[in-house]
C-alpha cells in the first residue's frame, strides 16, 4: 500500500477571505466537471482515454494563483483540471472529450490533446514526461527574449522515472531557466505504489545532483501549494534558474476511466476522502473563520452545477467534425 499524501509540518497558511472564497470556487469548479466527464464516459459519450483529476484539484488551483500575465503552464494527460484553472472556457473542453467541433482542437485531440495559445496553455501530452523539455523549452524562450516570464512543467511520479526529464533538468539548470517542475506525486504510478517503483521516494530530491532546489508540500492544501508556489516562482523569475516542487496529492479515482484501481485497498481512498479532501478541507476552514455559511457555499456549488452541466449540454449539442477535417492541421504551406 502507498504511503499516504503527507509533507513536513508548517505553520497553517493564510488567506484572505476573497482569495479562500475563489479557490473555493475554482476546486469545487474543477472537481464538479471531472464527475461530469466521468458520468458521459460511462455512458459512452466520450471515448478514448480519460484521465480525471478528482482529489488532486488543490495542486493546480495553488500554483495558478502564483502566476502572472504571460507565465505559461504545460501538463502530461491529466490535464482538465490545469485547462479550468487556466481559465478556458468549460465548454470548450467538454466539447473537445466529446470529440466535436466546439471543441478546443476542434474535437480532433480528445482528452490528451488541447492546447490554448491565448491562455496560455500548452497541452495536454499523451508521451510520459514528454511535457518536461517542452516546458524547459518554453523557458528557453523567455530568457532568449529577455523577458521575465515563468514556465510551469507539471507531471507526475511516474513520469519522473523518465531520462528526458533529467536531461531537461540539466540545460535548464546550466542555463538558470525560468521554469518550475511541479511534480504531481499522487501515490501510483498508473497501478504501481511509489515505493515499488522509485529508489528515492523523496522525488522532490531529484534535481540535487544538477543543483536544482527543491521542496516537498502537501499538495491536499491549497494554500500550502500557494505559499510554496510564490516562493518557486519568485525564484524562478529572479533569474536563479528551475525549482522544483514535490506536491503530495492522491487521485481518487483509478489512473483513466478503463482502471479498476484493484491494486488499493478501499480503505485507504476513503480514509484520504475523509481526512484529507483538499476541497473539504478549505471549506472546514472557510466556515471556521466566518467567511462564508453552509448555505453561502451550497449557493456555489448549484452555481456550479449549472455551469457544468451547460458544458456538458453544450458539447453534447456541438457537432461532429466533418470527413473533410482529416486532411486540415496537418501540413503549413507557406509562399517560397
Amino acid at each position: 500500500m502507498a504511503t499516504k499524501p503527507k509533507s513536513a509540518k508548517k505553520a497553517p497558511a493564510k488567506a484572505t477571505k476573497a482569495e479562500m472564497l475563489a479557490f473555493y470556487r475554482e476546486m469545487l469548479l474543477i472537481r464538479r466537471f471531472e464527475e461530469k466527464a466521468g458520468q458521459l464516459y460511462g455512458m459512452g459519450k466520450i471515448a478514448g482515454f480519460c484521465h480525471l483529476y478528482i482529489g488532486q484539484e488543490a495542486v493546480v488551483t495553488g500554483m495558478q494563483a502564483c502566476l502572472k500575465e504571460g507565465d505559461q503552464v504545460i501538463t502530461g494527460y491529466r490535464d482538465h483540471g490545469h485547462m479550468l484553472a487556466c481559465q478556458m472556457d468549460p465548454k470548450g473542453v467538454m466539447a473537445e472529450l466529446t470529440g466535436r467541433v466546439g471543441g478546443y482542437s476542434r474535437g480532433k485531440g480528445g482528452s490528451m490533446h488541447m492546447f490554448s495559445k491565448e491562455k496560455n496553455f500548452y497541452g495536454g501530452h499523451g508521451i510520459v514526461g514528454a511535457q518536461v523539455p517542452l516546458g524547459t523549452g518554453l523557458a528557453f524562450a523567455n530568457k532568449y527574449r529577455g523577458n521575465d516570464n515563468v514556465s510551469l512543467a507539471y507531471f507526475g511520479d511516474g513520469a519522473a522515472n523518465q531520462g528526458q526529464v533529467y536531461e531537461a533538468f540539466n540545460m535548464a539548470s546550466l542555463w538558470k531557466l525560468p521554469v518550475v517542475y511541479v511534480i504531481e506525486n499522487n501515490m501510483y504510478a498508473m497501478g504501481t505504489s511509489v515505493e515499488r517503483h522509485a529508489s528515492e521516494v523523496e522525488l522532490f530530491k531529484r534535481g540535487i545532483s544538477f543543483e536544482i532546489e527543491g521542496e516537498e508540500v502537501d499538495g491536499m492544501d491549497v494554500l500550502a501549494v500557494r505559499e510554496a508556489g510564490e516562493k518557486a516562482v519568485k525564484h524562478a523569475r529572479a533569474g536563479k534558474g528551475p525549482y522544483i516542487l514535490e506536491m503530495k496529492t492522491y487521485r481518487y479515482r483509478g489512473h483513466s476511466m478503463s482502471d479498476p484501481a484493484k491494486y488499493r485497498k478501499r480503505e485507504e481512498v476513503d480514509d484520504i476522502r475523509s481526512h484529507h479532501d483538499p476541497i473539504e478541507g478549505l471549506k472546514g476552514q472557510i466556515l471556521e473563520q466566518g467567511h462564508a455559511t453552509e448555505d453561502e457555499l451550497k449557493k456555489i456549488d448549484n452555481e456550479i452545477k449549472a455551469i457544468v452541466k451547460e458544458a456538458a449540454d453544450f458539447s453534447l449539442e456541438s457537432p461532429e467534425p466533418d470527413a473533410s477535417e482529416l486532411w486540415t492541421d496537418v501540413l503549413i504551406e507557406e509562399a517560397v
